[in-house]
C-alpha cells in the first residue's frame, strides 16, 4: 500500500515576535527590581519588609508535632527509661534501630546494653515513638545531624540520651493522643532544640 504525503500549511512566523519576548522579559525585570528596591529600603531603615531567618543565629519556633531525629528519654537519675522490649525496633520500617537487651538488678529488670540508630536510614516517621509503651523514645527537634562519614550517621545510646526536662512539650503532645495528663515538667521544657551530645563524631 503506497503512502500518501500530506503537506501542512504552517503560518509564517511573525516579524514582531521578538517584541513579545522582550516585553515578557521587561515585565519580569520590573517585578524583580520592585521587590529588590523595596527590600533594600526596608533594610536601610532597619524595618525589614520580608521574613528572613538568619540561621543558625536565629531559629524558628517549631511546633510540638514537629518530628526531628528520635532520641532516648533520660530519667532524672541519669539512666534511660527504655526497658529494651524491642517494640520500636520491630515497628521501624527501615530497620535502622538495633537493640541488645541486658539484665539489671534495678527496679527495671531490663535495659538496652546497646541502642543504636542509623540516621542515614531513618525517615522520621515516628512509628518507634508510637510503638513504645514506656515513652522512652520520642521524636525531638534535632535536625542538625549531618556527618562527613558513614560512621558518623550511626548514633549510639550515649549520643541519643536527652534529659526528660528538655522533652516536656513533646511528651505532652504524644500524651494528648491517648488522653493522659500532661507532664509536670512541661513548664520547664526548653524552646530551643536539644543540645547534641559532644561525644558524637559528627559534632
Amino acid at each position: 500500500m503506497a503512502s500518501q504525503v500530506v503537506t501542512v500549511a504552517r503560518p509564517r512566523p511573525k516579524r514582531r515576535a521578538w517584541w513579545m519576548s522582550a516585553r515578557a522579559l521587561l515585565i519580569g525585570l520590573r517585578v524583580t527590581s520592585g521587590h529588590f528596591f523595596r527590600n533594600l529600603w526596608g533594610f536601610i531603615r532597619r524595618k525589614p519588609t520580608v521574613f528572613t531567618v538568619r540561621y543558625p543565629e536565629e531559629r524558628l519556633q517549631l511546633p510540638k508535632a514537629f518530628r526531628g531525629m528520635p532520641v532516648l528519654v533520660q530519667m532524672d537519675n541519669g539512666k534511660e527509661r527504655c526497658v529494651a522490649c524491642g517494640l520500636c525496633e520491630w515497628a521501624c520500617p527501615t530497620d535502622c534501630i538495633t537493640i541488645f537487651p541486658a539484665e539489671t538488678a534495678d527496679e527495671i529488670e531490663r535495659y538496652p546494653e546497646v541502642f543504636d540508630i542509623n540516621m542515614s536510614r531513618c525517615m522520621y516517621c515516628g512509628l518507634c515513638e508510637d510503638a513504645c509503651p514506656e515513652e522512652a523514645i520520642v521524636m525531638s527537634q534535632r535536625v542538625e545531624i549531618g556527618a562527613f562519614t558513614r560512621a558518623g550517621t550511626l548514633w549510639h545510646k550515649a549520643d541519643l540520651l536527652v534529659p526528660v526536662s528538655q522533652l516536656g512539650k513533646r511528651l505532652d503532645h504524644i500524651r494528648r493522643g491517648y488522653e493522659r495528663e500532661p507532664s509536670a515538667i512541661s513548664g520547664q521544657a526548653s524552646d530551643s532544640p536539644e543540645t547534641p551530645s559532644p561525644t558524637h563524631p559528627s559534632v
